[in-house]
């Protein structure tokens, strides 16, 4: 099992960035596949980007070519760069890992987008 806190959220005007960190305990995350997760008021929870062990990503049509997940297996920490932030981008932001195993969520950081 791995612990993951989250951080880096906060409010920023659209048009700014934010980068969100994930740091993870407990375990390796280089056995995991590694993910960003966002839930806005009223929505489902839904999948924002994800990278593999191997470093390959993928993202959801809303956010690609804006935001980029990266991975430092050294430090155990995955990243989110958020930039052209939009008001529908506010949602508090989940790190996940994941691998046939296991399945772990972090605490969330919120993310507010308005001017």
């Amino acid at each position: 099992q791995v612990q993951l806190v989250e951080s880096g959220g906060g409010l920023v005007q659209p048009g700014g960035s934010l980068r969100l960190s994930c740091e993870a305990s407990g375990s390796s995350i280089s056995i995991y596949i590694m993910g960003w997760y966002r839930q806005a008021p009223g929505k489902q929870r839904e999948l924002v980007a994800v990278i593999s062990s191997g470093g390959t990503t993928n993202y959801a049509g809303a956010v690609k070519g804006r935001f980029a997940i990266s991975r430092d297996n050294a430090k155990n920490t995955v990243y989110l760069q958020m930039n052209s932030l939009k008001p529908e981008d506010t949602a508090v932001y989940y790190c996940n890992a994941r691998n046939l195993f296991d399945n772990d969520w972090g605490q969330g950081t919120q993310v507010t987008v308005s001017s």
